[in-house]
């Protein structure tokens, strides 16, 4: 389905800005064994990379909710040249310099704590939402047994955002404007819509059956309907909104129609048919 919802999207080379996340399902009841990790707690994580051009999901996996997301991110393909956007959940120099060697773009966060060793300060806009510009090293190593396999010069961007809290950016990509840095990381929103959206409207919040095999099914299932909405809305014009198309859909389920005439009215069916309709 990833395959033929991408069939038709040219573009080139490095253009792929894809963006990783993952959300938690709660589960509870006969067969969720397999996802409890304590005496409370019982749920499952599903791990997705999401093409944010295409407005699709490209890569899916289910886990326990207690794996770590960088765990599920190190068995995740990787396409060279892309930009990967992601949070602190993926806080692992190893992997990164995995990306970065596959010429892929990192766009993510500096804990606070992470030193940078400057050895550059690029200018910046004096009214503007960034607040700094600098291109620097990271700490040599990762543990004091460990070297840090990220060695290469990487760039700090300080931006203050709406609620007046203060991001370190960071990212491989030594050259774009610092204003492009931080529109792709705010970006990242539309993996957090494309999640409220699966669980809202195509109802992954509750599942049918608890056991491993029955929530990986009902995930899958939701998210080839997810592609095949994707899909469907791409032939028409008139239902721009992705919600209303999917309702739009839902009401029009046991009719033979064309998708760019879902919008037409029903007609009303013969006599005999209609009172052949009662009767069964």
């Amino acid at each position: 389905m990833v395959s033929r919802a991408g069939r038709g999207l040219k573009r080139a080379v490095g253009e792929a800005v894809h963006l990783i996340d993952s959300s938690s399902l709660r589960l509870s009841g006969a067969g969720s064994d397999w996802a409890r990790f304590s005496d409370q707690a019982c749920g499952a994580k599903v791990h997705v990379v999401y093409d944010a051009n295409a407005e699709r999901p490209i890569y899916a996996a289910v886990t326990p909710a207690n794996v770590n997301d960088i765990t599920a991110a190190k068995v995740m393909p990787i396409e060279a040249g892309a930009t990967y956007v992601f949070d602190l959940g993926y806080y692992d120099f190893g992997w990164w310099a995995k990306l970065n060697a596959a010429g892929c773009r990192i766009v993510t966060r500096l804990k606070s704590h992470t030193r940078l060793a400057v050895t550059e300060e690029k200018a910046v806009s004096p009214d503007g939402t960034i607040l700094s510009d600098r291109v620097g090293l990271l700490p040599q190593r990762m543990a004091k047994s460990r070297r840090n396999p990220m060695s290469g010069p990487v760039r700090e961007i300080c931006v203050q955002i709406e609620t007046g809290k203060i991001l370190r950016i960071l990212s491989n990509d030594l050259d774009a404007p610092a204003e492009e840095i931080a529109a792709l990381y705010k970006r990242r929103w539309a993996i957090e819509l494309f999640f409220r959206w699966v669980k809202q409207t195509l109802k992954i919040r509750h599942f049918l059956g608890n056991s491993e095999n029955a929530v990986r099914i009902q995930i899958a299932v939701a998210l080839i309907a997810y592609l095949l909405l994707q899909m469907a809305k791409a032939d028409q014009t008139t239902v721009t909104s992705p919600l209303a198309f999917a309702r739009l859909v839902r009401a029009n389920l046991m009719h033979r129609r064309r998708i760019d005439r879902l919008l037409q009215p029903t007609a009303t069916p013969p006599h005999h048919l209609h009172q052949m309709s009662l009767q069964w």
